[in-house]
C-alpha cells in the first residue's frame, strides 16, 4: 500500500472512531455547549479569541506515529511528519498546543496541507507584555528571549530573501529545532554547540566546507571538543550582520578577543588594531591576516600565516612588501622578556625616561609653587607695578623666534591630539575627535601635514641658530651666559634652586638663559630626533622596509608613542607651570607673543644678563616702548588660547592613562 493511501486510510480510521465515542463536536453545537471537561481529545473554541483548540493528542495521532515519518506531496516534495513526542514534552515549548504555532491548521483531519505559517515573534513579546510584572518570575527568562528577538529583527537573517522577497533569509526555526528546544539556557551546552555547524551549514555549504578544513573545525566536528570555536562564537547567536558589514566585521575582531585574549590585547597595541578600536575597519582584522573560516595553526603549510605565505598575504594590504616583513612581530609584546627582549627593554627605557622626567619636574613645581606662594605672604620676592604705561619694555623675541613658537606651539598640539586619539582609541573622547576630523584616514592626513610642518619649523629654527652661531663665531662663547648648551653654573643654579625652595638659601641668579629654559629648548631636540625619525619609520612602510628589517617597525611604534606622550604631559603641565602658572606670571606671561618684557622683570628673572648689558653699555640697544594695546590683546588672546587647548589635551591624555587596559 502507497505511503499517501495508508495516510489516509489511518487519518479515516482516527476520525470514525472519534465520532463514534463522540468527540468531534461541530462549531455551532460548541457554541451552544460549555467548555468540554476531562477528554484530551475534544476539539473546542477559546471563547476569549475564537480560535479553534486542537488538543495535541489529536495531532499526535498522525505526527506521533514513528513509523510514518515522512510523506511525498503531489509535488513531489518530501515532507518531514513525525514529531517525537518525548522531547516536545519536555521542552520549553511542552505545555504549548501544536496550533498555537501552527496557526494555519483550523481542523483535523487536514488533507491538503496547508503552508506552513510559523511566526514566534509576536507570541513571544506578547506574552512577556503579559507576564513581565509577575511577582513570581516564572516568565523572566522571556526578556531576554525578546532581547535576541530585537537583535533578530536587526540581523541580515531577517531581512527578505533575494532570491524570493516573500521569505527571510532565514527564520527562528531554521535554526532551532522547531520541537526540540530545549530546556531554559540550554543553548550552549557541548551537545548544542556541536550542533552549530551543521545547523548553520545548511544554508551556508561552503563555509561549513571551509570551516571543516579548520582548526576549530576539525576540534568540534572531529574530536567533539565544544569549547572551539563554532559559528555563533564568532558571527554571534543573533544580532547576526553581513560579513561585507561595518558592524559584522567589528564583531569578529572583539569576538576573536573572547578567546585569545593577549592575541587581542598586543593587536589593539598595534596602529591596525588601534584604528580599528576606533570603530573603523579599514585596517587589518584579525579574519584578514588568519583567514575567516579555514584558520589553521602557523605550522600549518596551508596556513595563511605560514612562513611561506605570510608574504602573500602581507601583499594583500602592503603591495610593495619584501621580505624584511616577515620579521616584523604581528603581537610583539612589549610585556614579554622571553619572547621579545628588544621590545622589552625599549619600553622599560621609554618609561623609565617618562617617570624620571614627570616625577622630577611635577616635585619641582610643587615647591617652587610653595616658595612663591610663602614669599608672596611675606610681602617679598614680587615685583609691583608692571602695568604702568610708562615702563620700558627688553626686547626679548624677535619676529622671526615670535613665528617659530608659535607655528610649532600649533603643530605640537595638532600632532597630540591626532595621535593620542590612537594611543587612547579606547577612549569615547578619541572616538568623538575621530568622528570630527572625518575619520582615521583624514586624521593620518592631518597628522601627518602637521609632523611635516614641525619638522619644518625645527629645521628652519636649527639653520638660523648655526647661522647666527657662525656669524659671532669669533666671540660666541659656547658655554656663555648667552649659550643654550648647558654648563656647570647651571647645575649649581639647580642646586640652589632646591636650597630656596626649602627656605634654606637666596633665590639664584640667572643669566640670558635659566637651567629649565635650557631643558625646555634640548627636550624638542630630543624629541624631533626620536619621535621625527620613528614617525619617518612608519610614515613610509614599504621604504622602510627595503633598508631595515620588519621589528624595527614594532620600536618605532612603540617609542614614537611613548616620546609622544612625554612631550604632552611634560609641555602642557610643567612648561606651562614655568611659564604662565607660577605666581609672578599667573594667569600668563605673553612675552612670546609680544616679543617684550617689562624691564623690571627681565631684571628680576635675568639679574646677570641685565648687569653684563649695564656694564657693557650695550642695554640701551634693547629697550624699546611698551607694545601697543592692540599688539597686547592679540598677543593674550593667542596665549589664552594656547594654554585652553594645552590644558584640554592634558586632561585627555590623563583621562585616557587612567582609563587605558590593563
Amino acid at each position: 500500500m502507497s505511503t499517501m493511501p495508508r495516510r489516509i486510510a489511518s487519518m479515516v480510521l482516527a476520525c470514525l472512531w472519534a465520532a463514534s465515542l463522540g468527540l468531534i463536536i461541530t462549531p455551532s453545537a460548541q457554541a451552544e455547549t460549555a467548555e468540554p471537561q476531562g477528554e484530551l481529545m475534544i476539539e473546542h473554541f477559546d471563547p476569549a479569541t475564537g480560535q479553534r483548540i486542537i488538543p495535541n493528542e489529536r495531532c499526535l495521532t498522525c505526527h506521533g506515529d514513528e513509523k510514518e515519518k515522512t510523506d511525498v506531496r503531489d509535488d513531489g516534495t518530501q515532507v518531514n511528519l513525525f514529531v517525537h513526542r518525548e522531547q516536545i514534552e519536555a521542552s520549553v515549548h511542552g505545555e504549548q498546543r501544536c496550533n498555537s504555532c501552527h496557526t494555519t491548521i483550523r481542523r483535523v483531519p487536514h488533507r491538503e496541507a496547508p503552508e506552513v505559517i510559523v511566526g514566534c515573534v509576536e507570541c513571544h513579546r506578547d506574552t512577556w507584555e503579559k507576564f513581565q510584572n509577575d511577582p513570581e518570575g516564572k516568565h523572566k527568562r522571556l526578556k531576554v528571549v525578546n532581547e535576541q528577538i530585537d537583535n533578530f529583527m536587526d540581523s541580515v537573517h531577517a531581512q527578505p530573501n533575494k532570491l524570493d522577497e516573500s521569505r527571510t533569509n532565514a527564520t527562528c526555526y531554521d535554526c532551532h529545532d522547531a520541537h526540540n528546544v530545549g530546556e531554559l539556557g540550554s543553548i550552549q551546552r557541548a551537545e548544542k554547540r556541536l550542533k552549530n555547524p551543521e545547523v548553520c551549514g545548511r544554508c551556508h555549504e561552503k563555509q561549513l566546507a571551509e570551516y571543516r578544513t579548520s582548526d576549530h573545525g576539525k576540534a568540534v566536528l572531529e574530536k567533539g571538543d565544544s569549547k572551539s570555536a563554532v559559528c555563533s562564537d564568532c558571527h554571534t547567536t543573533h544580532a547576526i550582520a553581513a560579513p561585507e558589514s561595518d558592524t559584522a566585521k567589528r564583531a569578529i575582531t572583539k569576538n576573536c578577543g573572547d578567546c585569545h585574549e593577549d592575541a587581542q590585547r598586543t593587536y589593539f597595541a598595534s596602529y591596525h588594531g588601534q584604528v580599528h578600536r576606533l570603530g573603523y575597519t579599514n585596517t587589518a582584522k584579525c579574519h584578514d591576516c588568519h583567514g575567516g573560516h579555514e584558520v589553521k595553526d602557523k605550522d600549518d603549510p596551508t596556513s595563511s600565516i605560514h612562513a611561506n605565505n605570510r608574504l602573500e598575504n602581507c601583499k594583500n594590504c602592503h603591495t610593495d612588501a619584501n621580505e624584511n616583513f616577515l620579521s616584523f612581530w604581528p603581537h610583539g609584546d612589549a610585556d614579554d622578556m622571553e619572547a621579545y627582549p628588544t621590545l622589552w627593554w625599549a619600553k622599560r627605557f621609554m618609561q623609565g625616561l617618562i617617570y624620571g622626567v614627570i616625577a622630577f619636574f611635577w616635585v619641582h613645581v610643587l615647591l617652587w609653587l610653595y616658595r612663591e606662594l610663602v614669599d608672596r605672604f611675606q610681602g617679598k620676592g614680587f615685583i609691583e607695578n608692571l602695568d604702568r604705561p610708562d615702563i620700558v619694555y627688553f626686547r626679548r623675541f624677535s619676529v622671526a623666534w615670535r613665528w617659530i613658537h608659535a607655528l610649532f606651539a600649533i603643530s605640537t598640539m595638532t600632532l597630540i591630539l591626532t595621535g593620542t586619539t590612537l594611543l587612547f582609541s579606547h577612549t569615547g573622547w578619541a572616538k568623538a575627535v575621530v568622528s570630527f576630523l572625518g575619520g582615521p584616514k583624514m586624521e593620518g592626513i592631518i597628522h601627518r601635514t602637521a609632523a611635516i610642518i614641525w619638522l619644518a619649523i625645527f629645521l628652519t629654527h636649527l639653520t638660523i641658530a648655526l647661522t647666527n652661531i657662525w656669524r659671532k663665531r669669533k666671540t660666541f662663547q659656547w658655554f656663555g651666559g648667552t649659550s643654550m648648551l648647558p654648563n656647570m653654573k647651571d647645575l649649581q643654579d639647580l642646586r640652589n634652586m632646591f636650597r630656596w625652595f626649602l627656605g634654606r638659601g637666596p633665590r639664584p641668579e640667572f643669566c640670558h638663559w635659566t637651567y629649565w629654559q635650557k631643558f625646555d629648548y634640548w627636550a624638542p631636540f630630543w624629541g624631533a630626533a626620536v619621535i621625527g625619525s620613528s614617525g619617518i619609520v612608519l610614515f613610509a612602510p614599504e621604504a622602510t622596509a627595503s633598508i631595515l628589517p620588519g621589528w624595527v617597525f614594532n620600536i618605532a611604534t612603540l617609542i614614537h608613542a611613548e616620546e609622544a606622550l612625554l612631550a604632552a604631559i611634560f609641555l602642557n603641565s610643567v612648561h606651562f607651570f614655568n611659564v604662565h602658572f607660577r605666581p609672578e606670571r599667573f594667569p600668563m606671561s605673553t612675552t612670546i607673543f609680544t616679543g617684550a618684557i617689562p624691564i623690571e622683570e627681565f631684571k628680576h628673572d635675568h639679574r646677570l644678563e641685565y648687569e653684563r648689558l649695564v656694564a657693557a653699555g650695550d642695554l640701551e640697544k634693547h629697550l624699546i616702548k611698551r607694545p601697543s594695546r592692540r599688539a597686547e590683546l592679540a598677543a593674550s588672546f593667542i596665549t589664552s588660547v594656547l594654554i585652553m587647548a594645552g590644558l584640554a589635551l592634558l586632561t585627555l591624555v590623563l583621562i585616557g592613562i587612567a582609563t587605558a587596559p590593563k
